[in-house]
């Protein structure tokens, strides 16, 4: 059962390799569901003693891309691959939810051989079923998704009828909201072999650099106990029915 553990700072990185996780999602503003990170911190990554995946997304909002934000992207998964990276995560949709399959083809092909998972653009899907289906048939090696919740919890149907529909073609990650008291119901409902989580704490903030707009109250950095008792909770929790 492998610990995905998604962060936007070094500090965060370092904290959850210290707790045991046994993937990074590397992001920059997690706060708003996470960007592309900077070379820099793609560059401190990749010397991680695990596999970093770096998100792909050129801004935040919805998953409709331009011309321009493409190529944008593709530069983006370039940087993922010159610093040694293990792979990218992507996503992208149409003006009706849909998973947009002609750009995602063109993005898991720029990405050659790096590993790639599609990101929670999934629960914006009308047919999740069918949008699982299409991300087998992309090529990607993982789905993150939450089924259509804002919780993973809340969607734990969605995503078993999910694993079930990738037949072992693809992993069907949860994540959202996930941690020791959610996963155990999550690893019970079906035979997931990787959860996704953020494992952040609160932590004091400074009033002048709230004032300033420095920082966004209730932010959360990654907590290596955080991580460490859900890695626990997950080789405790394995699927046994």
């Amino acid at each position: 059962m492998k610990l995905e553990v998604c962060v936007d700072t070094i500090a965060g990185l370092n904290a959850a390799v210290a707790g045991g996780a046994d993937r990074i999602e590397l992001c920059s503003c997690l706060a708003m569901g996470g960007l592309t990170p900077s070379v820099g911190l793609m560059e401190l990554a990749a010397k991680a003693p695990i596999p970093v995946y770096a998100m792909i997304r050129p801004r935040g909002g919805n998953f409709i891309f331009s011309p321009q934000e493409v190529d944008q992207m593709k530069r983006e998964i370039d940087a993922a691959r010159n610093t040694n990276l293990a792979g990218v995560v992507l996503g992208a949709n149409q003006h009706n939810n849909a998973l947009d399959t002609n750009l995602l083809n063109i993005l898991v092909d720029h990405a050659g051989d790096l590993g790639v998972t599609l990101h929670r653009v999934i629960d914006l899907a009308p047919d999740l079923i069918e949008a699982t289906h299409a991300a087998v048939e992309l090529g990607f090696e993982r789905i993150l998704s939450s089924g259509g919740a804002y919780k993973a919890i809340d969607g734990i149907e969605n995503l078993t009828a999910m694993h079930k529909a990738a037949t072992g073609r693809l992993s069907v990650m949860p994540g959202s909201g996930v941690n020791t008291q959610t996963a155990p119901d999550i690893l019970q409902a079906a035979e997931f072999t990787e959860i996704h989580a953020g494992c952040g704490k609160t932590y004091p903030q400074d009033q002048r650099l709230l004032e300033f707009g420095f920082e966004s109250a209730g932010e959360k950095r990654t907590n290596e106990e955080l991580v460490r008792s859900l890695k626990t909770i997950l080789q405790q929790n394995a699927y046994t029915k």
